[in-house]
Parts: C-alpha cells; sequence; structure tokens
C-alpha cells in the first residue's frame, strides 16, 4: 500500500517523552517523532544510516560529539555505527527521521 494515514498509526514510545510513529518499504523507514520539552534519546548507535528534518520545537542533537540546536527546516545526518543522542528543547519537538536500511526494531 503506497499512502498511510499518520493519524491512524499507533504511537510507540521510545524512551521517556520521546514516542514515534514509522512507515517502511523495503529499503528505508520513516519515523515520525514526538519529544516531549526535555525528553531525551540518549546517546545511541546502530549500523542504520539516519537522516531527520525538524517540523516544530528545537532540540540540540550531537552526532559523533559535535552539537548543533535544531529548528524548523533544519536536517542531519547521523553515518551509520557513529554515536548520536538528541535533547528536546523546552517546547519538545517533533522530527521526521528516515533510516537505511529498515531498522526492524522500529518496524510495529
Amino acid at each position: 500500500m503506497p499512502f498511510y494515514d499518520l493519524a491512524g498509526r499507533t504511537a510507540k514510545e521510545l524512551f521517556a517523552g520521546v514516542t514515534t510513529q514509522t512507515f517502511w518499504g523495503d529499503k528505508m523507514l520513516l519515523s515520525w517523532v514526538t519529544l516531549e520539552p526535555h525528553a531525551v534519546a540518549p546517546a545511541h548507535s546502530h549500523p542504520h544510516e539516519q537522516a531527520g528534518v525538524v517540523f516544530s520545537g528545537a532540540l540540540d542533537f550531537t552526532i559523533g560529539g559535535e552539537t548543533r540546536t535544531l529548528r524548523p527546516g533544519d536536517m542531519y545526518l547521523a553515518p551509520g555505527d557513529v554515536v548520536h543522542e538528541a535533547h528536546a528543547g523546552s517546547e519538545g519537538c517533533v522530527v521526521l527521521e528516515i533510516f537505511s536500511p529498515v531498522r526492524e526494531l522500529l518496524q510495529y
């Protein structure tokens, strides 16, 4: 099926205050991530490439030891196996993330 409805997809909690709604094909996965105010996605790595676009709010994103404050329209690319983490600002944040290849952990 080529079309999906975000409102119809159940959210899954990844970390305290961090939820995702995912959609995937054969070679990539889209993840609509909502971070509550001051929520943290702790430092981690995985073999998948991870790109993202901030849609609302702000977050401090660290990739390989470099931190940037990202706001709507800002993008990032975390290469596979590189440690990264995110800290949402006081208003929270919404991000669309893309993983390649499909990250099985996020299929639900």
